[in-house]
């Protein structure tokens, strides 16, 4: 490039460059009139968004004291588990007490005692929500049975309880211990 070509100023008119930047100063403008939204709207929209935030809090407030309800209810209902757990092994002791006595005829007066005494303390542990499972002839549910041995059967359906040997127990329909039985095999085949 020579000098006399760079001190030349530009040849393009001025006013082409009046033009463009009334046009571009045109189009910003009209660009910011559409983005800007006016004062009443934007108060509206964020009237509607904090209403909203608010009531998904009181909802959220809601749903939590109920589930801290129900927390402490179900906390109270399983407090004494371990209590009621370390009395079964006694009502267990207590019923083979009471089988073995069955033998012996000048034991039916403390028998008759003790048999009170069971009595009373399973009606204790009822009304504090202790079920005893006793599922003689039912269909075996390894859920709430255990199996601790199969026999043939020819009374008995196949899959279903012959005998319990010792009892399982539910606390507020929780599973506390499984009932230890005798499941039938069917049929005896030879």
């Amino acid at each position: 490039m020579n000098k006399k070509e760079s001190d030349t100023p530009s040849e393009t008119p001025e006013v082409d460059k009046e033009a463009s930047d009334t046009s571009s100063n045109a189009e910003a403008s009209s660009t910011n009139e559409a983005e800007t939204p006016k004062p009443e709207a934007v108060k509206e929209v964020k009237k509607e968004d904090f209403k909203s935030l608010y009531l998904r809090s009181v909802a959220d407030l809601e749903n939590f004291r109920k589930r801290v309800a129900k927390d402490k209810q179900d906390i109270i209902k399983m407090a004494n588990g371990s209590l009621i757990e370390s009395l079964l092994p006694v009502i267990d002791t207590m019923k083979l007490g009471l089988q073995a006595a069955d033998n012996q005829p000048e034991a039916a007066d403390i028998k008759k005692g003790f048999e009170m005494v069971l009595e009373q303390l399973n009606r204790a542990l009822q009304e504090n929500g202790l079920v005893e499972l006793s599922p003689d002839g039912s269909l075996f549910d390894p859920n709430l049975h255990e199996s601790i041995s199969y026999q043939a059967s020819d009374t008995v359906p196949e899959d279903h309880v012959i005998q319990t040997v010792r009892s399982g127990y539910t606390l507020n329909d929780r599973l506390i211990r499984a009932a230890n039985v005798i499941v039938s095999s069917g049929k005896e085949t030879s």
